[in-house]
């Protein structure tokens, strides 16, 4: 049962989870749920409590965010798209940086960002044509980083030096900044990945699992060493159709 109202204590807990994980605007509390936005990721967040010891509750209204939130929803009822349970605030904090990293990668927050920093850059020349170019894609890289949470998913590699935002359509390639932008046409890969990925030398089957192309060498293949497949949505399997496509034809 939430607590309606919400005590003073669990009003100061939610409201510093919210804080220290991004979601800093307190927008009100309804029927024991107290809501919070950010300036920086999109959507709006409410949590609750049981009590002071919990258990502890959170909603969330953004539909991209909840597609990809990996605990199980609860059987609760409340605001949202949809609603999680956890016995203690360690796993809520968790959970709110996982949200709070989508909220500032899905759906189009990276393009919205990019417009916003070029909106008064001249495009007249190639030299300012490639400085806008740069800025998409470090902007595309640090959303790749928190999207896949500053982790190759093949190796594992934490190293920001050696991990690299690898677009599955590539830049020049693409139709559009919005596709250019989205998070869902990359992958973050450390750099023997990125470099065979690129060159269509590697792609991944839909379950995320490599496929070399015979024009690998045995040698490479042995040191392109992997862990464990890539977790893959829908919008990453439908790019990577075509890079398929891409690296067969080169075959």
């Amino acid at each position: 049962m939430i607590e309606t109202p919400q005590s003073f204590v669990v009003r100061e807990e939610c409201e510093k989870a919210a804080s220290q994980n991004g979601f800093r605007r307190v927008l009100g509390e309804e029927a024991g749920w107290r809501a919070f936005a950010s300036t920086t990721a999109h959507g709006v967040i409410y949590l609750a409590a049981e009590g002071a010891n919990g258990a502890w509750f959170l909603a969330v209204d953004h539909a991209g965010v909840v597609a990809e939130l990996e605990p199980p929803s609860a059987d609760v009822r409340g605001p949202g798209k949809a609603r999680y349970a956890f016995a203690t605030l360690r796993e809520l904090y968790a959970a709110l940086d996982r949200v709070y990293t989508l909220g500032i990668s899905l759906p189009d927050a990276p393009l919205r960002e990019f417009e916003t920093r070029v909106a008064n850059l001249p495009r007249t020349t190639e030299a300012e044509r490639l400085v806008v170019q740069r800025i998409g894609q470090d902007i595309f890289r640090a959303r790749l980083m928190d999207y896949w949470q500053g982790r190759c998913p093949l190796t594992g590699i934490t190293d920001v030096a050696l991990l690299r935002a690898s677009h599955i359509i590539p830049w020049a390639e693409c139709e559009t900044d919005a596709e250019r932008l989205h998070v869902h046409n990359g992958l973050l890969l450390s750099a023997l990945w990125d470099a065979a990925f690129d060159r269509a030398l590697v792609t991944f089957d839909d379950q995320g699992r490599p496929e070399f192309s015979p024009r690998l060498s045995e040698q490479a293949r042995g040191e392109l060493r992997w862990n464990s497949p890539i977790s893959l949505t829908d919008e990453h399997r439908r790019r990577l159709a075509r890079h398929r496509e891409r690296a067969r034809s080169q075959s």
